[in-house]
């Protein structure tokens, strides 16, 4: 089948609103969203979801690898999975998780936007931004990588997958651009989940004071804001205007 044909892009966009309509039916059906935010939920059940893990970390690894998949093609803010993971998990195993799973599901994402979208976009912005996009090219893997360690500047991460499509960026330039460029904030973040186990253990409420005694919490802040200083100077160094 041609990949660029209307019919291969409907089956694509048929497959794609099933798998996001499924998803929405099941969350909303089976889970209420105050719930799952809800610290007390996690802490009264603290012990079960670590037995759990423990009896079952095989198959709950693979599940949440594939759910962190889900989540990218579905458009999905990462911050709270990502604390979630980092609580369930632990700041290693969820950190993996996390990078391996968001890598995939960002490409993924990435060339799903670029089957239906390349064309109207380099038709619309390929000679508006042609400059910066031929600076892009010069060396898309550190370039990318650079604004994917930068947070995307506070780009969402849904857009952050996308957003290569404008510079027609290959797909192993995407990859190793994205597992490198995420691992320091994906690290940082998933240690703050981790975190809120050790308060847990502690038997404390959540709070800022029992937040900032928790070196488990304190110190990936720290960590964060070292990121925010150096991704600064990386801008200022590769991305001068």
């Amino acid at each position: 089948m041609n990949l660029k044909s209307p019919n291969f892009k409907i089956y694509l966009a048929a497959i794609y609103l099933i798998i996001l309509s499924t998803a929405i039916f099941f969350l909303f059906s089976n889970f209420d969203l105050a719930d799952l935010t809800s610290y007390e939920l996690i802490k009264e059940n603290g012990d079960l979801i670590t037995k759990y893990k423990n009896n079952n970390i095989f198959f709950l690894t693979l599940s949440f690898l594939i759910i962190t998949i889900l989540l990218n093609l579905l458009l999905t803010p990462m911050l709270l999975p990502t604390l979630i993971i980092g609580f369930i998990f632990g700041k290693w195993i969820g950190t993996s998780i996390l990078v391996l799973g968001n890598t995939l599901g960002g490409f993924l994402l990435y060339l799903l936007a670029k089957t239906f979208f390349n064309d109207l976009i380099q038709n619309k912005f390929s000679i508006k931004f042609s400059k910066f996009i031929n600076f892009f090219n010069k060396n898309e893997v550190l370039y990318f990588m650079c604004f994917r360690f930068m947070g995307g500047g506070g780009t969402p991460f849904p857009i952050q997958n996308v957003l290569p499509v404008l510079f027609n960026m290959s797909a192993k330039n995407y990859i190793i651009a994205t597992f490198l460029g995420i691992i320091p904030t994906t690290f940082v973040t998933a240690s703050l989940g981790s975190g809120i186990e050790e308060i847990i253990d502690q038997n404390a409420e959540l709070s800022f004071t029992s937040a900032f005694q928790s070196p488990e919490i304190y110190l990936p802040i720290i960590g964060f804001f070292i990121i925010l200083i150096f991704s600064f100077i990386v801008k200022k160094v590769f991305f001068k205007s």
